[in-house]
């Protein structure tokens, strides 16, 4: 099975790089500079799980492909996801499986118009990586997980293909019935996460130190109370779970988001929090004025950043 992997930064390249480790036809679509890098120092993986040193991986540039691939694996932040689905269209052919890993849902619209529902398979990946010198991964937690499944039943051969190559690979593959509902689970996740560490520009330990603990709360009902609506209610189990994670004392857990607001980056507010919000049910009387707050608090900030940006380059 040949697989073609959408960036080689953190989350592809860590579970691109696991799976070419593992002795599978990996292939990573990157750019000029970054081809340059890995043919140079290698794909680096710095990790608890262990270490790897992949010499020169294979890659390809945008203009050189030809061919259809048998698997996409995408990776790319929200906000570069047009960008991408031209670079990749020319490896989707008839039987190809796109494997999105993006969080929210608003990607998938983008992807069936694009390439057709029926290409497009559902995805998720659990894990806290960064790019660091020298372009190497660097995976931060013993958590490595990549979930992927069926949203139409006719996938269902290409999805247990996609598990059987993935078997043996160091990390965490999972075939999951429920992946539109786990995608919906860990959406209200990140909303939370992000909306509460961007809003405090704070990690979560430090919010609970604050007695924040009730207005984390309070958000993750919000974003539960969205997807309930929209007829994806997370289960009691996960809820409890998520509730626990996000309110854990002493926890360094922040939103990635949160690093990109810090640098005055782009950020996915629009794809993570934004589409949240166009999602609420006409007949909700819930006003979900925190989930809103962090929206536009993220988007004000954006703002700023574009405004000191032009102010910079237009300055006599």
């Amino acid at each position: 099975m040949r697989i073609l992997v959408v960036g080689a930064g953190a989350v592809g390249g860590y579970f691109g790089g696991r799976l070419l480790q593992a002795g599978r036809d990996v292939t990573f679509l990157v750019r000029r500079e970054r081809a340059a890098q890995l043919a140079k120092s290698g794909l680096v993986i710095k990790s608890s799980a262990g270490d790897a040193v992949l010499p020169a991986p294979p890659t390809i540039l945008a203009d050189d492909l030809r061919e259809p691939f048998d698997v996409v694996l995408l990776s790319c932040k929200a906000y570069d996801l047009d960008d991408a689905i031209s670079a990749f269209a020319p490896a989707v052919g008839p039987e190809t499986a796109v494997v999105p890993l993006l969080n929210g849902m608003r990607h998938l619209d983008l992807l069936d118009e694009k390439l057709g529902s029926g290409r497009v398979l559902g995805g998720l990946c659990l894990i806290s990586a960064r790019q660091g010198d020298a372009g190497r991964i660097l995976h931060l937690s013993d958590v490595h997980q990549l979930t992927f499944g069926p949203r139409v039943a006719s996938q269902g051969p290409q999805v247990n293909a996609l598990a059987a190559v993935m078997d043996g690979a160091l990390f965490q593959a999972r075939a999951s019935n429920d992946i539109v509902l786990e995608m919906w689970g860990k959406w209200v996740i990140v909303a939370t996460l992000a909306g509460v560490t961007c809003l405090m520009r704070a990690a979560i330990g430090d919010v609970v130190a604050a007695g924040g603990s009730d207005l984390v709360a309070a958000l993750l009902d919000e974003c539960r109370s969205i997807a309930t609506a929209g007829g994806w209610p997370p289960r009691p189990a996960f809820l409890e779970m998520a509730l626990g994670r996000l309110t854990a004392a002493g926890s360094t857990l922040t939103a990635s988001m949160l690093n990109d607001l810090e640098r005055d980056g782009r950020t996915e507010a629009d794809h993570i929090l934004g589409d949240l919000l166009r999602r609420r049910h006409d007949a909700s009387t819930e006003d979900h004025s925190l989930l809103r707050i962090a929206y536009t608090s993220l988007k004000a900030a954006e703002a700023r950043a574009a405004r000191e940006r032009n102010s910079k380059n237009t300055a006599p």
